[in-house]
């Protein structure tokens, strides 16, 4: 036993899940349901051995044994005797331990002088029952009708809240009469600790009852100090803070507020838990812009020319701040728009929102979304305890110190939702303009007005945000920029600002258009320019390390080869997309990361009309997948296929880079084009890519993305990218040098795909689009 000892005559409950012990007990109800229970020497050890245990134990009998489901076994033991055990044997294959015990008997003769130390025994163990309520009385009275001296002795010992060292001492000690003077000694000494606690709890209640009559003198003495004009510091404090009150100006309902909380503050003592807690809430309210109010600057040039420096491309966003300020000159007060800058990352959704906050004139704060899933983390906690504070909102526009910054919402698609509630949901209170003039803090409890904050929210994707949220948004897409505008951004924003985080010179070092070039095609595939923005950084601080070795004489001017010196090995290879074959075709697909192409192959074999897919495809684009077969299947005999093909044959379709999850239904057009080629053995166009959703009657639906798709063709190199009809509407936003180099071509039907890929026969061409102008 770890912790407990087992005394002779006495029927203790034991619970057993030791794998050892358990076994032992079961042999033991096999047998003559006897056991050895002897207490380890230290608790810790989980297997102990022979020297871990103490040699005198008890001789015990099984009353009762219950097996509980999880393999534990609960047991009901009675101690026969003492017993010292003598020899160890181990039962390795029936994994228990037998011991020869040496049953050590006991003999008193009950003497005047015995009796006398029963009765002084039985009274001291009365009154440690009295000061002691963990045992019961009904004890002491069953104590009283034993006499046997042993088993008097025994009953007190195990009955006794003390040490299990103390308990095994007493079960060692075999003379009766020996082991009824130390039980003696014992509750003797218990007796004085168990008064002395006593004196100590009383002690204690007295000094609270004093406290309390103290906190009412102190009252009558802050009564009394008040007719006499006499103040301390608290007094001093509670007048500052009622002078602040009134200097801030706060709102009505704010300014009752704070009167009411000043009010419960003097009435409390000044160190109380609660009076923390009203000084937090004082400050916080003290410590808002309830007025201050910055001026807006409402001259478009000036707004105009600082977007134009701060970034380049993103017509759409700056058109609309200039809207918004030419609205906003003219009837001096609007409500504040609510903004959403969807895009990859990398594409400048951040800095654009600081670039409006500094063409504005406004204050900028930025608040963090990401992994937030506590409703309390935008509405507040409530001040029910010593570390509650206001939601984030609250915090942003104390930071800012007006009540009308440029709050910058960042990642709201990537907020959770638990058991602490939604804080999407919560956000729709603070971004609704109808809603969040009065705006209600858990912590603050009053209204703040949030109507002229220019809310604007960033997100990677829409799809995770919910359509209650989406509907008060204004959504603005930020899409992937081209090599091109890499280029540009490059030189006019990345280099010159890395040359001076590096403390070089303009003129120290010049990276030139091939070399610029290098770093954007074979080291950065992503819609924005965070990752080039880092490779440039790198280049920077190689080049500097040089310098500050050796200053050279003349601007260092960086190459191609430099840039493989200093860069290392390319990250990515110059190899375009795979041609196209037969089986094979070239798909396109949006990620959070801008565009990307998708070859797809198809290979047949003997089978029975089976149909794989591998590649990690996800449910809709094997959906489209199936769609495509039996948009086939269905029109076999205009492509003179064979319906044995479909009953001999079975088709494997297979995306590479399976490591990679793809999902979406703008697959459809370039999996039913490959599963053609296939099944006829026409190869498709080469440098020919294609996106699309096809029905089962061969429609061809309206995608997304198809900007950063067409990004993604021109960069793999394509010469044609074929497209649904449905987004000719989206062609004027892609740049002009992508029309200039990419064939796009506009399809309805798939047999207008099929015609354009295979050149099948006797199926309609698709209408050519002039790569110079929208169609």
């Amino acid at each position: 036993m770890r912790d407990l000892v087992v005394f002779p005559r006495m029927v203790v409950p034991l619970d057993v899940s030791r794998v050892k012990s358990v076994k032992a007990l079961e042999e033991a109800m096999a047998a003559q349901h006897l056991v050895f229970v002897a207490s380890q020497k230290k608790t810790e050890i989980e297997d102990p051995q022979e020297d871990d245990l103490f040699q005198i134990g008890t001789l015990a009998k099984i009353l009762e044994l219950l097996k509980m489901p999880n393999g534990q076994l609960k047991i009901l033991v009675e101690g026969q005797s003492r017993g010292k055990a003598l020899e160890f044997r181990s039962i390795t294959n029936k994994g228990y331990t037998e011991v020869l015990v040496d049953v050590l008997a006991e003999s008193i003769e009950r003497t005047p002088e015995v009796q006398a130390l029963m009765r002084q025994a039985s009274q001291l163990f009365e009154q440690y029952i009295k000061l002691n309520r963990r045992i019961s009385i009904e004890t002491s009275v069953s104590l009283n009708t034993l006499e046997d001296p042993a088993h008097f002795t025994d009953v007190i010992a195990g009955n006794l809240l003390i040490k299990m060292s103390d308990k095994q001492v007493l079960l060692e000690i075999l003379n009766p009469e020996e082991r009824l003077e130390r039980v003696i000694e014992i509750l003797h000494s218990e007796i004085e600790i168990l008064n002395l606690e006593r004196r100590i709890h009383n002690r204690v209640r007295t000094q609270i009852e004093k406290t309390q009559k103290e906190y009412y003198l102190n009252e009558q003495m802050k009564a009394i100090q008040k007719e006499l004009r006499q103040k301390d510091d608290s007094t001093k404090d509670i007048d500052e803070l009622r002078e602040k009150i009134k200097a801030a100006q706060l709102p009505t309902e704010a300014a009752e507020a704070a009167e009411k909380e000043v009010g419960r503050l003097e009435k409390m003592m000044p160190f109380s838990p609660e009076s923390t807690v009203i000084r937090t809430y004082l400050d916080w309210l003290l410590a808002l812009p309830w007025n201050a109010v910055s001026t807006d600057s409402l001259d478009l040039k000036r707004a105009q020319a600082i977007l134009d420096e701060d970034h380049y491309g993103l017509d759409k966003v700056k058109e609309r701040i200039i809207e918004y300020l030419a609205v906003l000159k003219l009837v001096k007060k609007m409500k504040g728009p609510i903004l959403c800058f969807v895009g990859p990352p990398g594409v400048g959704k951040t800095s654009m929102g600081r670039s409006i906050a500094r063409a504005m004139g406004r204050q900028f704060a930025k608040m963090a979304l990401g992994g937030v899933r506590d409703e309390s983390e935008i509405r507040g906690h409530r001040r029910t305890y010593i570390g509650s504070l206001p939601g984030r909102v609250i915090q942003s526009i104390r930071k800012a110190k007006t009540k009308n910054p440029v709050l910058l919402l960042d990642e709201i698609d990537k907020m959770g939702t638990d058991w602490r509630g939604d804080p999407a949901a919560a956000l729709l209170e603070v971004l609704d303009a109808e809603q969040n003039k009065t705006f209600m803090d858990h912590f603050l409890d009053v209204g703040f007005d949030l109507s002229q904050v220019f809310f604007i929210c960033t997100a990677n994707t829409l799809a995770s945000i919910p359509s209650s949220l989406h509907d008060r948004l204004e959504i603005i897409r930020f899409s992937g920029y081209t090599e091109e505008e890499k280029l540009r951004i490059a030189h006019n924003h990345l280099l010159p600002k890395q040359l001076k985080e590096h403390g070089l010179e303009a003129q120290d070092v010049l990276v030139p258009t091939d070399a610029m070039r290098a770093i954007i095609r074979d080291y950065t595939r992503e819609a924005g320019v965070r990752s080039l923005e880092r490779w440039i950084a790198t280049l920077c601080r190689k080049t500097a390390r040089s310098f500050a070795d050796t200053p050279p004489a003349e601007p260092f001017r960086v190459t191609v080869k430099d840039v493989r010196r200093l860069l290392g090995v390319p990250e990515y290879s110059t190899e375009k997309a795979a041609d196209n074959k037969v089986g094979s075709s070239t798909g396109l697909a949006w990620t959070e990361h801008g565009g990307e192409t998708l070859a797809i192959e198809v290979a047949k074999m003997p089978g029975k009309g089976k149909l794989f897919l591998t590649g990690k495809l996800g449910d809709v684009m094997q959906e489209s997948a199936h769609a495509a077969l039996s948009f086939i299947r269905s029109n076999a005999k205009k492509w003179h296929i064979k319906e044995s093909f479909f009953k001999t044959q079975d088709y494997h379709i297979h995306v590479p880079e399976g490591a990679t999850p793809k999902d979406g239904p703008s697959a459809g057009t370039a999996i039913a084009t490959a599963l053609v080629s296939a099944m006829t053995n026409r190869p498709v166009k080469r440098k020919m890519a294609m996106t699309g959703e096809i029905t089962l009657h061969g429609r061809v639906l309206a995608i997304g993305g198809l900007k950063e798709k067409s990004i993604a063709a021109f960069r793999e190199g394509m010469d044609t990218m074929l497209y649904p009809e449905g987004n000719q509407k989206d062609l004027e936003e892609i740049p002009e040098d992508i029309k200039n180099h990419l064939k796009m071509v506009p399809v309805k039907h798939m047999e207008q795909v099929l015609s354009l890929a295979l050149g099948a026969k006797g199926l309609p061409a698709g209408r050519q689009v002039p790569s110079q102008r929208p169609s």
